[in-house]
Formats: C-alpha cells, structure tokens, sequence
C-alpha cells in the first residue's frame, strides 16, 4: 500500500492538510494512494486496525467530516498526470486526484469542453459526487448526469466497474449521494461539443447594487437556457493578482457563460443601461479559458460558507438579501447563481440528485480573521440565512452546504431513502466516512 503516516510523523501536518484550511482534521492515520492496489491495501489495513477510511483528493468540502481521530485519511493521488480523451466518443476516463485544471488541458485540443468547477484547483471526483454545477448547467444540467461509469473499490475490498448495466444501484447512489457508499477510483464522463463559448465578467460600483440585481433578476425570468450566469457581491482583498479598481473595494459581479452570444449581448445592454461598469464585459473566448471566468481562489485558504436553493427573487427578496450581505458584512463574496433550464428536470435514469429545485443558488463565503472570527461569520452565515428564509425551497446542494455534515435536504427525500437502503447493501458497518453523510 502507499505510505502511512502517524501523527508522530514530521510529514503528519502536511499530509493531514485539506485544501480549506479552516477543516482541521486529524486522523488516526493518513494514505497517500496512487494507485487503485494502494487503495484496496488501505482497506484492508484500515480493517485490520480497527479504523474507517475517508476517502479525499482535495478536501475542499472537508470541515463538514466528523471527527477522524478513529479514521485513515485516505488521499487519492492516482492521477499521473494524464487524461484520457476520447475525441470520437465525447469521453474523457479521469482518475481520482486529478483537478478541473488537469482535464480542460486535456480535452481542449480536441475543441472539446468540460463540465467543470469554479476553479481549476477543484478535485473532479468529490465535484462529480455532489452533483457538479457548471457555467454550462442551464443548458446541460448537472455534470453527473453525463457520468457513464464509475471505477470504484468497495467497502469490502474489490475493484469493480459501475454504470447503468453494471452495479446499477451503487451508480445511482455515487450520482450526487456523495462518498458514502464506495471509493471512486476513475471515471467516464461526457465531454461538450465546444471549442469557444461568449463569456466574460462585468464589475459595478456597491452603490449600484440594487439596479444591477433587479435588472439582472428581471433578465433571468426571460433568459435562454442557452446562457448561465451569477450574480455577487464582492470585496475583494487588497492583493496583486486583484485588478488595481477592485482592491480592497466594495463592488458587484455580474459573469457567466453564452452558448450564443446574442444572449450575452442582451444581459450586457440591459447591466450597461442601469449602471456604467467599473471594467469588464462579455466576448468570444476559448472554453479552456472558462474555468478561470469566476476568479475562485486556487490555492489553499481557510474559508467558512453556506447556501441553499431559492425559489424566488422577489424585490422584497432583493432588498433582503443587499442588507444582510451588504455593507458591514464579514463576507468576501455573496452570491446567487441562476438555476432553471435544464437544472430544473430530472433526466431518464438520473441518480440521487439530478437536478435542483428552484431559479436560484444563494451562497455566501469569508476568511475567518479577515475581518472577522470564525464565530462571528458563522453567526452572520447563520443570519444571512435566516434572512433569505422566506424565499427557500427547504432543499440545499451538496456542494454548497458547507456547514452540515448530513446529506438530508441535499437529495429528495425518496432518494435519501433509497440511498440508506444502498449503503445498508454496499457498506453494512459503515467503513467510509463522507463528508456529507446519510445518517
């Protein structure tokens, strides 16, 4: 198997390390995996000593795992660096451990896109098992219904291939069910058909909040399902790598993704004639160039968010929601992301979660320490919350629940039952630990 490291290892604290530095975990053991050998070895030296096995590549979502003081950490590094795309069938097979970053390198030669993150740095596997929301969602729904297979191991130790023939109840439940249920080693996944896409990013003073959000809100209800597209409010730290206008500067982003660009073109006259934009706008670009569009940190950093799904934007709603992540806010980005389209059906044959409920995603995120302590964001996350109540759809997304640890308001309720029912099949004495778990 791959190395073991023990807490009384000097290699301890970096192999322990999640990418949100906030999730300070300490298990019994950590695993470096890099191939699919390591991982059955770790299970079965997990087994032998008594310990579960949480499985991660990045540990993007890793402050929602219990306590792994009875738990190897297994790290999943079995990407080589290479993805294998298939031009002719769409299809690129990715092993686990590999970024967003690694496969748009890949597919992008081939005039292909990806359903990809919000950042190139976003481990594809953990992406794939809460759903997968992408700038290409309104017209192609979520990423893991274009998932053809699955290669896992099992709780008990076997290597195995699932898809909608093979092992069909365990592919339902890895399609948006999470981590519960097997170790994803590799998958197949469906690749777009999309050299160049209209995309682009549009930044407004704070004090045009209001008229920019209504307008945006008023073009969502007659958008295309052809374009997707988010709306934030942000203050960006003082930084370098931060356009100079931005610094420091309260301010509010306006991006998104046009299969046509007549789309595009509408959403920015209609910005432009309520606001003039700090800098910015929307054109032809690259696909390869749209994981980078929403400027998400790539680097590890401690953070602290939450979300849920919204049925509406009313101006009530509007108001809301400018007040309570507005000024005096401890948040760096608060933010809604356009839903509907294809996102709001489920597909034939579709697994735990294929689609969302609901036209909005409100999210919010901070740094603990910039401005704020962690008690103090969590309890203005908490407020935010509570403030934009009225407006929920009482469900929320696997990715952007960050705060809870059970997967229940995460999938429908017939699906979390059937999960329950998977994973008392699949893994009866709950050897893997998930980050969002089905109690």
């Amino acid at each position: 198997m791959g190395p073991v490291v023990l807490p009384d290892s000097p290699h301890y604290d970096t192999a322990r390390r999640a990418w949100n530095l906030h999730a300070d975990q300490r298990p019994a053991a950590v695993c470096v995996a890099t191939c699919v050998e390591h991982v059955q070895s770790a299970v079965a030296y997990a087994r032998a000593h008594g310990l579960r096995v949480a499985p991660q590549t990045t540990g993007h979502l890793a402050q929602t795992l219990p306590d792994l003081r009875d738990t190897l950490l297994l790290r999943l590094e079995l990407h080589d660096g290479e993805v294998e795309a298939d031009p002719v069938a769409r299809i690129a097979r990715i092993k686990a451990g590999a970024r967003w970053g690694d496969v748009v390198q890949a597919v992008a030669p081939h005039g292909l896109a990806v359903m990809h993150g919000s950042s190139p740095s976003v481990g594809v596997i953990g992406y794939l098992l809460g759903g997968g929301l992408s700038f290409y969602a309104r017209a192609h729904g979520l990423a893991v219904n274009h998932v053809r297979a699955f290669e896992v191991v099992t709780p008990d130790g076997a290597r195995r291939r699932v898809d909608h023939r093979n092992g069909a109840d365990l592919f339902y439940a890895l399609r948006g069910g999470g981590g519960s249920f097997a170790i994803v080693t590799a998958v197949e996944l469906g690749l777009l058909p999309y050299a160049e896409v209209t995309g682009g990013a549009m930044f407004f003073p704070a004090r045009d909040a209001f008229a920019v959000l209504r307008a945006w809100r008023d073009w969502t209800v007659v958008a295309r399902d052809t374009i997707t597209t988010t709306y934030r409010l942000l203050c960006l730290p003082p930084l370098p790598e931060v356009p100079e206008p931005l610094r420091g500067v309260p301010t509010v982003c306006v991006d998104g993704v046009a299969l046509e660009s007549t789309d595009a073109v509408e959403l920015e006259a209609r910005l432009r004639y309520v606001s003039a934009p700090i800098l910015g706008g929307f054109g032809p670009m690259p696909s390869a160039g749209v994981v980078r569009l929403h400027g998400d940190p790539e680097d590890p950093v401690p953070a602290i968010g939450d979300g849920m799904l919204l049925e509406e934007l009313d101006d009530w709603a509007i108001e809301t929601f400018l007040r309570v992540a507005g000024p005096g806010s401890p948040l760096l980005a608060a933010e809604l992301r356009q839903l509907g389209g294809a996102l709001a059906s489920k597909p034939g044959g579709a697994g735990a979660r294929g689609h969302l409920e609901g036209n909005f995603l409100l999210f919010g995120v901070g740094i603990p320490g910039a401005p704020a302590p962690a008690a103090e964001l969590n309890a203005h996350l908490d407020h935010y919350l509570a403030a934009m109540a009225p407006w929920a759809t009482g469900t929320r997304f696997t990715s952007f629940a960050e705060r809870r640890s059970a997967l229940e308001s995460c999938v429908p309720e017939p699906a979390l039952k059937r999960l329950a029912e998977i994973q008392r099949a699949v893994d009866p004495d709950r050897l893997l630990v998930a980050s969002h778990a089905v109690s």
